[in-house]
């Protein structure tokens, strides 16, 4: 069994000079998700809320997300394990389509709530720092539990679908306006609806989600060195020489000499599948001439036996005047 490796100076041939403890996150568990959200209540602006009323039909725009509200609560009858909830706010644009031909921009909110349970372990101990900031409470007098912190990534969203409906009731998706925090309602160059509109819009997404359970912890982790910058801070004077510069740019060889075949990733051809891979690497590493080879006392002006169709070709091309000899063409094509 290996010794207990403490801080301090280590010896060791890989280039580790020390170990040393540090204080930082650990991630005791996370998850990711792919979700489609279907039939999302979108609360358009006032301004709009004619506009979906006269509306022949929408279409999907774009979405962005503006915030997500977490919050992290233990889960009662499982030791170590807690639960997440999320809160999505997203601001949704959508093409709203009248009698003209041209669509009109509509813009508003949408809202999505998730949960997820993960393990962050156990911890009761009692957390005190003498930090201080100016205009809050001493941090010394404030105490804090150790319960791990929820970390939610998450790209915008992506629009699937959009559909106008008519008012038939309140869906169990639908959520209060009253509940969507003041800083999300400023996001918005003016005030969103309240929801009791004679027509609705429900929109589908796409998201992207990363979900992570992390907790303060001392860890001791190896040294190679100091993090030491090696480039220097550019100045950004502008007295670089503009030439220079453009010296530095590879020449663009792909626009003036397009590629003779665009091959699709993941798409190969039946000659290829059929071949198998071994029979592939030695057809690649074999190079073969357009025309094929000529022996050694055969006549040029005779097309060599083979294909019918490549015999044809080569009896036309190759046909000298009498008398002569011509050396087949580098190139016929």
């Amino acid at each position: 069994m290996p010794e207990k490796v403490m801080p301090g100076p280590v010896e060791d041939l890989s280039g580790i000079r020390e170990a040393v403890c540090i204080h930082t996150r650990k991630v005791y568990d996370s998850c990711r998700d792919k979700d489609c959200i279907e039939d999302l209540r979108f609360y358009p602006k006032l301004q709009y809320v004619d506009v979906i009323n006269r509306a022949l039909s929408v279409k999907g725009g774009s979405a962005k997300l503006l915030y997500v509200y977490v919050d992290v609560e233990p889960v009662s009858f499982n030791r170590g394990f807690y639960t997440i909830d999320m809160r999505f706010f997203y601001s949704v644009t959508l093409q709203a389509y009248l009698s003209c031909p041209a669509p009109v921009t509509v813009e508003g909110l949408c809202v999505f709530d998730k949960r997820a349970i993960l393990f962050g372990s156990e911890g009761n101990a009692k957390i005190f720092s003498s930090e201080l900031r100016t205009g809050e409470p001493d941090l010394q007098l404030t105490s804090r539990s150790n319960l791990p912190v929820a970390v939610v990534e998450a790209v915008d969203p992506i629009v699937l679908d959009a559909r106008i409906m008519d008012c038939c009731g309140k869906r169990d998706c639908d959520c209060e306006l009253c509940e969507v925090p003041s800083f999300v309602n400023s996001c918005f160059d003016g005030e969103l609806s309240s929801g009791d509109d004679s027509r609705r819009i429900y929109v589908t997404l796409g998201q992207f989600s990363i979900v992570r359970l992390e907790r303060d912890s001392q860890l001791l982790v190896p040294v190679y060195d100091y993090c030491m910058p090696d480039k220097e801070c550019a100045c950004g004077s502008g007295t670089e020489d503009p030439c220079g510069i453009f010296r530095n740019i590879a020449f663009p060889v792909g626009e003036f000499f397009p590629p003779n075949t665009v091959r699709l990733p993941g798409i190969t051809s039946r000659r290829s599948r059929r071949m198998g891979p071994r029979r592939q690497g030695r057809q690649r590493s074999t190079s073969r001439s357009v025309f094929p080879a000529i022996k050694p006392g055969h006549s040029t002006t005779t097309p060599p036996r083979g294909n019918t169709w490549w015999a044809s070709m080569a009896k036309n091309m190759w046909t000298a005047a009498p008398g002569t000899r011509s050396a087949p063409p580098m190139c016929w094509f």
